[in-house]
């Protein structure tokens, strides 16, 4: 099981998820449904149950078995979202996957980025993973600002990779390794040393993400 810390950097703290959180966490997300609804994972084989307790009880048994580290975002004390590390994975390829959101009232404060940038930091510098990855929605600007902030490298178009909103959808694939930043995440950002380009996406995959896909 892995250690599920707190992070800290100025206003931004990200946190355990606790089962306590259960009803400011619903409260946010019914808040922002119209700001969230686009970008929500669903279920292909039906509709997912609202049942905020369960998810959290969820989230921690995947965080006692090693395989995730489930965060809530606060900025100034507040709940303003959650983070997820999901897909921990060790030996060979040691790696994991992010995922995130933020309500509509907390952006523009820097809580997405800079949460990211802490928990990227931590699985590199202290679980000892080799590789981070994130996959967004190529509507979805805001994300991708996120991955432009950090210098995510991307590495590629995923054809209908996750069902989203009801949907399966095209995700674009960043990725960043250890030995890319050893200095970390969040100093390289505050430092301004992110590559400008890290995160360009070809025109061609933008091309292909615009078109529907091909029915064989």
């Amino acid at each position: 099981m892995a250690i599920i810390p707190t992070l800290r950097d100025g206003r931004i703290t990200v946190r355990p998820i606790r089962l306590r959180d259960a009803r400011a966490l619903e409260r946010e997300l019914l808040e922002n449904r119209g700001w969230l609804r686009e970008w929500e994972a669903t279920n292909p084989r039906g509709p997912m149950s609202f049942d905020t307790r369960s998810t959290i009880r969820a989230l921690q048994a995947n965080a006692r078995s090693g395989q995730g580290l489930p965060f809530i975002i606060e900025v100034d004390g507040q709940l303003a979202g959650q983070l997820n590390v999901s897909g921990i994975a060790y030996g060979s390829t040691s790696s994991a996957s992010t995922g995130y959101w933020i309500g509509e009232r907390f952006a523009g404060a820097g809580a997405t980025p800079t949460a990211v940038a802490l928990t990227t930091d931590y699985c590199f510098q202290q679980l000892g993973l080799h590789r981070m990855e994130i996959c967004i929605r190529p509507e979805n600007a805001k994300s991708l600002r996120v991955v432009e902030k950090l210098g995510y490298r991307y590495e590629g178009l995923r054809r209908r990779y996750i069902h989203i909103n009801g949907d399966w959808r095209d995700h674009f694939c960043f990725a960043l390794v250890a030995e890319e930043l050893r200095e970390g995440v969040l100093r390289r950002w505050k430092e301004g040393r992110v590559p400008p380009d890290a995160a360009h996406i070809p025109n061609a995959d933008r091309e292909a993400a615009a078109q529907p896909f091909p029915a064989w």
